[in-house]
């Protein structure tokens, strides 16, 4: 009995987390479906005025994000005047770099985009467990081995945030506002461990 409860408590413990968004929380096994609804509709061009800071370099120009099919989306970046900054797809657990500008063309630029990206119109994910905080229900994932927190509001069951961390930082943020009928029309993707921040205003 008294190693039981040894153990019980260590199970216990090993639950709390240490992260900002989940301090003093105590998280209970879920396997609940999480929907993303901002990016599902293939019947929607998503366009978005964006601001991208990367290091040194700060872009400014429209942002399409295209459903194609189930588990495929297209993501354009262009100038202004149509001129492209990069071009990605997700295809499954796939990711193609169909364009990239040079300046944007390094290894760990590339692979903060697909993150970020990938993350930003991945549609369903099943939890693995729930914090309930006191006006959200805080739900952790898996992807590619990746610690993600879906964020949702009590109030009205919304998606709000996405949190990629790892086991104690986090280390980008997805913020959604302005929410109405299934779109987000503000988005902020924000690095913490290093200069990348992008801007998103949708365009009617």
């Amino acid at each position: 009995m008294r190693y039981l409860t040894i153990s019980l408590l260590f199970l216990g413990l090993s639950a709390c987390s240490v992260l900002p968004t989940t301090k003093n929380l105590v998280g209970k096994i879920s396997q609940e479906t999480i929907n993303n609804p901002y990016f599902s509709n293939k019947k929607i061009d998503y366009v978005y005025k964006a601001k991208i800071n990367a290091g040194n370099n700060n872009f400014g120009g429209l942002l399409i994000l295209k459903k194609i099919k189930d588990k495929h989306h297209r993501v354009v970046f262009t100038t202004e005047f149509g001129n492209k900054i990069f071009d990605f797809e997700f295809i499954n657990t796939k990711f193609k770099v169909n364009y990239i500008t040079n300046k944007l063309d390094k290894k760990f630029i590339i692979n903060a985009l697909k993150k970020d990206f990938q993350l930003l119109v991945n549609q369903y994910n099943i939890s693995v467990l729930k914090f309930n905080a006191k006006k959200e229900f805080i739900y952790k994932t898996m992807l590619n081995n990746k610690n993600n927190y879906y964020v949702l509001s009590k109030e009205n069951n919304t998606l709000i945030k996405i949190i990629m961390a790892s086991k104690r930082k986090e280390k980008m943020t997805i913020s959604f506002r302005d929410i109405e009928n299934n779109l987000s029309k503000n988005i902020e993707l924000k690095h913490h461990n290093f200069n990348m921040t992008i801007e998103l205003n949708y365009i009617n």
